[in-house]
């Protein structure tokens, strides 16, 4: 079986890296949990890193941070679906918003439960995925200022989450005066502006996150340490707190162009003929995980000598090129890992996740 193993030193390494950077700059933080996928030992491990705010966007992972530790505040991320309201209310302690109707159902769960439940208003910024409209937002907040059961506790912003729209320095002026407006409008203060993501730390380092954006919610960059804006590792932080490793299945010399009429394979490709190609052979390595586990642009042998031929729904290709002779069957294939990869062989049972 194909492995996943997360490094507890590393990830301290960098748990504590951003915790100083962000704490010299005064922004708070909270570490954005869900490529865990609920898994009770990772997130355990946030917890004992010091993690005091956990954010996810299902419902059933803050349910386990619950269970670790009811002290923990949990904050679900996205618009709540109407079906799942009782359990959002129960589980998690804020939630992010952007419709009416959906806020006034968590205002009458709260009031049923016994709580009240924090919202966070999402505003749209030009990435296009979950917001409310600026021009609508101040008869927005007049709507949802008079429901009980809830409290107004902060507004927000995704960017680069969509359509790769990059976070600017004007951009998260424009979310502060919002929220100058809405607390001048309304005399209501809104404690938290969560503008701060993974792809916005180079713009803290730099100096250019305005004073107003005082929250940061982290994931990408705590478990792979990297500068999301330049795609290079973040000075300082390590890029190797996870690891895929996968068993050889089979080792042959095989030639490099298939043999017999070519049509589409179940995924839907074609194979492309090199015309350079025909004649020579490669050694090629068989391991045991597939595209059912991860789709293979998301992942980067160690080896540098080894590139990526192919896959099936449960085996990958390999061409060992000059490392052929460094392998046998039975030993074990290592990968970084980029982001929404990860998160599928997190997703995953047929992957063992261990803790090293």
């Amino acid at each position: 079986m194909a492995f996943i193993e997360l490094y507890k030193d590393k990830l301290k390494h960098n748990y504590q890296f951003l915790d100083t950077l962000l704490k010299k700059n005064g922004k708070e933080w909270a570490v954005v949990s869900k490529l865990l996928c609920g898994n009770k030992i990772y997130i355990k491990e946030l917890i004992d890193l010091g993690a005091r705010e956990i954010c996810d966007s299902r419902v059933s992972n803050l349910k386990v941070v619950k269970q670790i530790n009811p002290n923990v505040e949990t904050v679900y991320i996205k618009p709540p679906a109407k079906r799942s309201i009782k359990n959002i209310v129960k589980y998690a302690d804020a939630s992010f918003n952007t419709e009416f109707e959906t806020i006034k159902l968590l205002s009458e769960e709260a009031l049923k439960q016994g709580k009240i439940h924090r919202v966070i208003i999402m505003i749209e910024m030009g990435d296009l995925r979950e917001g409310v409209m600026g021009d609508d937002l101040l008869d927005f907040y007049e709507q949802i200022f008079k429901l009980k059961g809830i409290q107004v506790t902060g507004i927000g912003t995704n960017l680069n989450c969509l359509n790769g729209v990059l976070p600017s320095h004007d951009k998260l002026i424009q979310l502060s005066l919002y929220e100058q407006l809405i607390e001048t409008k309304f005399n209501r203060k809104i404690p938290w502006v969560t503008g701060g993501t993974s792809i916005t730390l180079p713009m803290l380092k730099k100096n250019q996150i305005p004073k107003g954006i005082n929250h940061f919610r982290i994931g990408e960059t705590l478990f792979f340490g990297n500068d999301l804006l330049e795609n290079i590792p973040f000075k300082g932080m390590r890029q190797d707190v996870i690891k895929l490793f996968a068993e050889i299945i089979e080792i042959t010399e095989k030639p490099k162009v298939p043999v017999g009429e070519l049509a589409e394979n179940p995924s839907g490709d074609l194979f492309e003929v090199d015309d350079s190609d025909y004649g020579e052979m490669s050694y090629r390595a068989i391991i045991d995980i597939g595209l059912l586990d991860i789709t293979t642009d998301f992942l980067i042998p160690e080896d540098g000598q080894i590139s990526i031929i192919g896959a099936s729904s449960d085996m990958l290709i390999l061409d060992l090129g000059k490392s052929y002779k460094k392998y046998k069957v039975g030993d074990l294939i290592s990968f970084r890992l980029k982001y929404m990869g990860a998160l599928s062989l997190f997703n995953s049972d047929y992957i063992e996740k261990r803790l090293v």
